[in-house]
């Protein structure tokens, strides 16, 4: 029996858009698309792994809505996020026939989302975009917010821009089709949210290990509204990360992008880089004496318990911290951390001294 779908609002005047959230809705992506206005052309940007039967699906509602669809598929994974794999799909719109009234429809994962918006923000200076997040990580996190973008070889998401969607729709039966590394790669992100926002969803994960490793609808559809909403509050004060209070989300993430790049795009996951990132965030608030080791502790056990890393790979930790001060959250060649000073409350802490940023990095 399907569930009743939620709708969380994102508030920023006239860029303000609706997160429809159920199961087995995917074919309203035509009818919800429809409502926001005329949708002559839409262009469904998706990877080889979602095409079927997702993306398809997707486009077979927007077509139903008498609207010309083009269904565009790259390679799945963290390298289509290169501005290789844009140039191929700017002039593949312009072979299209893409013009200032066409829709972007992302209809993936974070990598399809983000390069997917890319596209939309760049292309003839900007048109409209429409989110269909297939990804647990996705869902929660990329997908809400307006950041899209691709990465340059040493450097994540260091090519981008923000533009908001139209509107997102996520269908949480499509993470039955998702392999399991990336769907316990998504939890990672959930995890997060917990920790820097909200005390009581990580209570709520703890108490749901069972349910949340076997995709229970229920259970996935209340943390995927929470985390949406935590996430909206976030981007409704700071859209632009232009006063910092944005840079919470970013908890775990410079440890996290350092690792993704230094293990090569790809061979770790996000969510899994992400974990990781956590517990040696972590660490360094324990070391700094900001937190005691339980705190430290809980997240590791729930991270563990679902599945996800938390111990370094095999990697150079002079290159981790090199690598780290090439990330966009660094000010001025000193790093800043995203460091937990309870549970549910992070604070950014800036010029750190760079041995005890490696020090957290072990043990």
């Amino acid at each position: 029996m399907p569930l009743p779908s939620q709708t969380i609002r994102v508030n920023l005047a006239e860029r303000s858009y609706d997160i429809e959230i159920g199961s087995g809705n995917l074919a309203h992506v035509g009818p919800f698309l429809s409502r926001l206005g005329k949708v002559s052309h839409a262009v469904l940007i998706t990877d080889q792994n979602v095409q079927e039967p997702h993306a398809m699906r997707a486009a077979e509602s927007l077509a139903g809505e008498s609207a010309e669809v083009d269904v565009v598929a790259v390679e799945p994974g963290e390298p289509s996020k290169s501005i290789d794999v844009a140039a191929g799909l700017w002039q593949g719109l312009l072979e299209l026939g893409a013009d200032r009234q066409t829709v972007v429809v992302a209809v993936g994962g974070g990598v399809v989302g983000d390069l997917a918006g890319f596209i939309a923000a760049t292309y003839a200076r900007g048109i409209r975009f429409f989110q269909v997040p297939t990804s647990l990580l996705a869902q929660v996190d990329s997908s809400v917010g307006g950041k899209v973008g691709v990465n340059l070889p040493g450097a994540k998401n260091m090519v981008g821009a923000f533009l908001q969607p139209l509107g997102v729709l996520i269908d949480t039966a499509t993470l039955e089709t998702l392999p399991p590394r990336e769907y316990r790669a998504g939890l990672g992100e959930v995890v997060k949210y917990g920790v820097i926002l909200d005390a009581e969803l990580f209570d709520y994960l703890e108490a749901n290990v069972a349910a949340l490793i076997a995709r229970d609808h229920e259970v996935l559809s209340h943390v995927i509204a929470r985390c949406c909403r935590l996430k909206a509050d976030v981007v409704e004060r700071d859209e632009r990360e232009e006063t910092g209070q944005r840079a919470v989300l970013n908890y775990g993430h410079t440890f996290a992008h350092a690792l993704e790049a230094l293990a090569g795009y790809g061979k770790l996951l996000h969510g899994e880089a992400v974990a990781i990132g956590m517990v040696c965030a972590s660490r360094l608030a324990q070391r700094l004496g900001r937190i005691d080791a339980g705190l430290t502790q809980r997240q590791r056990s729930l991270l563990e318990a679902l599945g996800l890393p938390v111990e370094l790979p095999q990697l150079d930790r002079d290159k981790i911290l090199d690598t780290m001060t090439h990330d966009k959250k660094v000010q001025h060649g000193r790093l800043r951390f995203v460091l937990p000073s309870r549970p549910g409350h992070v604070e950014l802490v800036g010029d750190l001294d760079p041995a005890d940023v490696r020090a957290a990095l072990d043990r």
